[in-house]
C-alpha cells in the first residue's frame, strides 16, 4: 500500500519541489498552502507523514502540529528557515518527530522521510505488554495507559519509550537513542532532541518512569 504524505508549505516553488521528489520516491503526496488547509487536508487524507513548514498563513506550523496530533498520532517532519534551538524545541514539544532546516537538499529530505516512515513499520504483533510501574505499554496496538487512563503519545514518543523498555535497567546513551529511534548515525542529530522527548514523556507519564543517568543517558526500570 502506497504511503501517504501531506506537505503544508506556502512557498509554491518549495512545495512543488518537495512534492515532485517524494512522488518520484513512490509516495502519494497531497499539498496544502496554509495552516487551516493543512489541518483539513490531514483530516481528509489521514497521512502517514506530514511535512510542515513553520511559517504559514492562517495560523503557523506550531498550531497545525498541535491540532493534527490532537486528532490522531502521525509522524511530523518540520521544515524551518529558523535554525534557532528554541524554535526547534517548541516544535518537538508539540509532537514533531524530526526537522530539516532550509535550505535543504532533496536527498537529505528523502532520507529523513524514509527513516521516519520505516519507524512506523516496526511494531511487533507478538510483543507482550510491558509494565513500568503504573504505566502499561502495548507494542502491538501502540497504546499506553497510566493507571486506568489511556495516554496519547506521538509516534516518536512511543518509539523512544519502547526502545528504553526493551532493555529494562539498561542505560542507553543519547547517541544510541538517536541512532535507534531517529536513525541518525553521527550526522544531523542533536542530543537535545532526545532530552526534549524524554521531558515530554515525563510530563505525560510522571517523572519516575524514565530515570536520568548523569553523564551517560537514560533508562527505565531498576538497574539489574
Amino acid at each position: 500500500m502506497t504511503q501517504r504524505i501531506v506537505v503544508v508549505e506556502d512557498e509554491p516553488i518549495i512545495a512543488a519541489a518537495v512534492a515532485d521528489r517524494l512522488r518520484a520516491d513512490g509516495y502519494d503526496v497531497s499539498v496544502a498552502a496554509d495552516g487551516p488547509g493543512g489541518v483539513e487536508l490531514c483530516r481528509q487524507v489521514e497521512p502517514d507523514l506530514v511535512i510542515l513548514d513553520l511559517m504559514l498563513p492562517g495560523f503557523d506550523g506550531y498550531e497545525v502540529c498541535r491540532q493534527v496530533q490532537a486528532e490522531r498520532p502521525v509522524l511530523v517532519l518540520m521544515l524551518t528557515a529558523r535554525a534557532e534551538e528554541s524554535d526547534i524545541v517548541v516544535g518537538l514539544r508539540l509532537g514533531a518527530d524530526d526537522y530539516v532546516t532550509k535550505p535543504f537538499s532533496p536527498r537529505e529530505l528523502s532520507a529523513r522521510v524514509a527513516a521516519l516512515l520505516r519507524r512506523g513499520l516496526r511494531a511487533s504483533p507478538a510483543a507482550a505488554t510491558v509494565r513500568l510501574g503504573d504505566v502499561e505499554l502495548e507494542p502491538a496496538s501502540r497504546r499506553v495507559r497510566r493507571g486506568n487512563a489511556e495516554v496519547h503519545l506521538t509516534p516518536t514518543e512511543f518509539d523512544l519509550l519502547s526502545r528504553l523498555a526493551a532493555r529494562p535497567g539498561a542505560v542507553l546513551s543519547r547517541e544510541q537513542l538517536l541512532a535507534d529511534v531517529w536513525s541518525w548515525n553521527g550526522a544531523g542529530g542533536t542530543t537535545r532532541t532526545v532530552d526534549t522527548h524524554v521531558a515530554a514523556l515525563r510530563r505525560k507519564l510522571g517523572d519516575a518512569v524514565i530515570r536520568t543517568v548523569h553523564g551517560v543517558g537514560y533508562a527505565v526500570g531498576d538497574p539489574s
